[in-house]
Parts: C-alpha cells; sequence; structure tokens
C-alpha cells in the first residue's frame, strides 16, 4: 500500500472524528460557525479563505485556531495546521477534537511518534464512542505507514537504446591553433565529433535495515554498461557501491555513506573514486522537502597519476508539491577539486553550480518532465600548451516523458542536449542524444 493511499485513507477516517462536538468551551461567532459549516460540507478551501486573512488578529482564539486548523488540514496546508491546533491546545487542553487534528497534521508533516501521542490523548479525553473507534482505525493505520517505512529492499533492471550525437564529446574542426607549439596541429580520429548508436543495460539495488525508531543501516549498488555500435572506442561501463547508517528524528534524517565507483572506458579502468558523502533531508510536509549535502573524495586515474585530485562538494536542494499534478524541485552546489600532482594547477578546478527542475503528471500512468543543468569551472593555473587559463560554461537541458504501462514497470523516453564553452578549444562542444529506456523493478 502507497504512502499516498495509507494518507488519503486516513484522511477519510479522520471525517468521522469531527463528528464528535468540536467546540465545547465557548460559543463560535458567525465567522468561524459559517467556516465551520463550509469545512464540513466538503468546501475546505473556501474555509480556509474566509479564514486565513484573520489569523494575525484572531491567532489565539482556540474556536477560531481550531476551525481553521481543521480547514487547513483538510486542504494540504499541515504547517499551517500545525500551528493553529498547537494554539488551540494550549489554551484548551481539553480540546479532544483540536487535539485529534493535530495527531493527523503531525503525522501529514512525518512526526508518527507525535501524532500517536496525540490521538492517544484524544481517545484518553473522553471521545465518544464512535469517535474512540475510529481513531483506533486511525492508529492502526499509522502502524501499518510505519511499518512500511522499516527494512526494505529493491532492485531494478534496466535496458535502453538510443543516438548519441558526440560520444567522445570532441570538437568538430581537425585543424587546432597550439600557440606552445607555435602553429596548428590535426587532432586524432578519436578525438573528434563521434557519432552513435548505442545500447544500456542497468542493474541496481537499495535496502535498508532498521535497527530502532531512529537508527538504519543502509546500502546501494548499481552497474552500468553502455555499448557504442560504431564507435566501440568510447564504450563505458560504471559500477557503484555505497554502505552507511542513516538517524532519524521527528521529519528530518541524516546519512553518511561510504561510496567507491568505478568508471572504465573500453574495457579498462579510466577512474576510480571513493569517498563519504553526508546527507540530510528534512521533510516539511507531503508536499515540500528540504536538504543539504556534503561529498568527499578521492579520485584516481590509472595510468594518468598526475590528473590525481581530491573533491569536495557541498550544496543544498528543495523539492515541492505545486498542485494540479505539477512537481518543481531546484538545488545549488559549490565545489573544488585540487590536484595532487605538483607543478600542475591547471588540473584543479573550482565549481558553482544550479540545477532546476519540473514534472508534470497527467494521471497515474502518464508523466512529462523537463531538467535544466548549468555549471561553472575555474581552472586553477595557465594551460602550458594553450597558454591560457582554462574557464568552462557547461548547461545541460533534460527533456522526457515517463509511462507506467504496467506494475514495477517503467518506460522512459529522453532528449538530452549539452553545451560546454570552453576558452581551450578541444573542450569546447555540444552534444545532443535520444533514448528510450524500460526499468522493472521488484
Amino acid at each position: 500500500m502507497t504512502p499516498r493511499i495509507l494518507r488519503a485513507q486516513m484522511a477519510a477516517l479522520l471525517i468521522s472524528v469531527c463528528a464528535f462536538p468540536p467546540l465545547a468551551y465557548a460559543e463560535r461567532d458567525a465567522v468561524v460557525r459559517d467556516a465551520l459549516a463550509l469545512a464540513e460540507s466538503g468546501q475546505a478551501r473556501q474555509a480556509f479563505d474566509m479564514l486565513a486573512p484573520l489569523e494575525v488578529t484572531r491567532a489565539g482564539d482556540p474556536d477560531f485556531d481550531t476551525v481553521f486548523g481543521i480547514a487547513a488540514n483538510q486542504i494540504g496546508e499541515h504547517a499551517r495546521a500545525v500551528m493553529a491546533l498547537e494554539r488551540a491546545t494550549t489554551v484548551q487542553p481539553g480540546n479532544a477534537r483540536a487535539r485529534a487534528e493535530l495527531g493527523r497534521a503531525m503525522f501529514a508533516v512525518g512526526d508518527s511518534k507525535s501524532a500517536r501521542i496525540l490521538l492517544d490523548q484524544a481517545k484518553a479525553q473522553g471521545a465518544p464512542v464512535e469517535a474512540a473507534f475510529t481513531i483506533d482505525q486511525f492508529l492502526r493505520a499509522i502502524d501499518v505507514a510505519e511499518s512500511s517505512a522499516r527494512s526494505s529492499f529493491q532492485a531494478y533492471v534496466e535496458l535502453g537504446f538510443g543516438h548519441d550525437g558526440n560520444v567522445s564529446s570532441g570538437p568538430v574542426n581537425a585543424n587546432v591553433a597550439v600557440p606552445a607549439l607555435g602553429g596548428n596541429v590535426t587532432l586524432a580520429a578519436n578525438a573528434l565529433r563521434r557519432s552513435a548508436s548505442f545500447g544500456n543495460l542497468g542493474l541496481g539495488a537499495a535496502g535498508r535495515r532498521v535497527i530502532d525508531s531512529r537508527w538504519s543501516v543502509i546500502g546501494n549498488a548499481s552497474f552500468n554498461q553502455r555499448t557504442n555500435f560504431n564507435a566501440s572506442r568510447f564504450s563505458n561501463s560504471q559500477f557503484n557501491i555505497g554502505a552507511g547508517g542513516a538517524y532519524r528524528v521527528d521529519r528530518q534524517e541524516y546519512s553518511l555513506v561510504a561510496v567507491h565507483e568505478d568508471y572504465r572506458v573500453d574495457g579498462s579502468s579510466n577512474r576510480t573514486q571513493n569517498g563519504l558523502i553526508g546527507e540530510w533531508i528534512y521533510r516539511i510536509d507531503n508536499q515540500r522537502e528540504m536538504g543539504g549535502y556534503l561529498q568527499w573524495s578521492k579520485l584516481r586515474y590509472p595510468g594518468q597519476q598526475v590528473r590525481d585530485a581530491t573533491r569536495t562538494v557541498g550544496g543544498a536542494s528543495y523539492a515541492q508539491q505545486l498542485g494540479s499534478g505539477w512537481l518543481g524541485w531546484g538545488g545549488a552546489y559549490i565545489g573544488n577539486e585540487s590536484e595532487e600532482a605538483a607543478g600542475v594547477p591547471q588540473q584543479g578546478h573550482a565549481a558553482l553550480g544550479l540545477r532546476v527542475g519540473v514534472q508534470k503528471s497527467f494521471n497515474q500512468t502518464l508523466a512529462a518532465f523537463a531538467s535544466f543543468n548549468h555549471e561553472r569551472r575555474n581552472y586553477g593555473g595557465t594551460d602550458p600548451f594553450f597558454l591560457v587559463q582554462r574557464q568552462d560554461r557547461q548547461a545541460s537541458l533534460g527533456l522526457g516523458v515517463t509511462w507506467l504501462p504496467a506494475k514495477s514497470w517503467r518506460v522512459t523516453s529522453q532528449l538530452n542536449y549539452i553545451r560546454n564553452q570552453s576558452d581551450i578549444v578541444i573542450n569546447d562542444y555540444n552534444r545532443a542524444s535520444v533514448s528510450v529506456s524500460a526499468r522493472y523493478e521488484f
């Protein structure tokens, strides 16, 4: 059972909790009474819009706060509901309805521990038999939701194919001026722009072993093999594995994972990476999430030790459900890649990046998405051949459609475009690719 279905069922259960007298401590004024009638007749949005402009002046009135919290809960404004209902239960500790609604809001923002306590308290405060029965159902639903978030394992197999207009990420022109050599040189064919059709195989798995309500052991592994049919020199594979721990408290999760990556080109190891990734995630409510991360790693290039480096990257991200099937996300990061060899400052660079994206779900099986990334890289020294200090500006655009034809299946069609502008001509290129992939998850 998915978290969305569980929340929908629990919202329905709370409707009957609202059957017991909501406001037993003071006579309601007309505005509050009318708003409650709207909320209980399925017009929660109108009730919320009626009360929201009055919150500044009416906050602290338990009748107002209770009804405002009810309306906010029903339209998904759970963070607003929490603030209003906490005010109501502070002034009226015996307000069982406000306490039950606060439990609902707390679960929606990811704090199931507080939700359970509040619902138990509402039941103990003397809710009618019918309402107490519904609270019991709600508590059982929380049990189901918590168990579904416990130890888990998921794996996938993915097959894809497509066409890449520049598998080598190379320039178009073969004749290049190299100032240090006093003239032009002709680039080898493999250094130039090459197009190719490709096939792709991906395998992956991820798991979580829950130790207790807060601590978990997490791990993941993935393998991807890309074969370029008429340019096998650029066929590549990538293997990643990570393992670590996670700590959850209320709506926040902290994790630290050790990672290893092996990237191969034409069957030979091109780069290995070993390091640590620390991440923080804060689930504001069931519609908004923010987070931050810090990555530290050692990069090794077999046979090219002059390229060995230490990489540090830190960033932040934010995602939000925007309504009507829209989802938006964005993030920014800064990084530094410090060369380890002496006398080659041009190998290191500082980076600054931005990522944004949107997704539109048309129904339960079809969605479209778009993403845009931009990164600036400033290198640390003058290139000994081109006699300039390299600066790159890389932009990438992705457009695609995802279709779920059957349970556990996902088909994705995607168009990607990359434009890398560089002060060094051999690093200045554009690249476009189209692909279709099918993934089975189990």
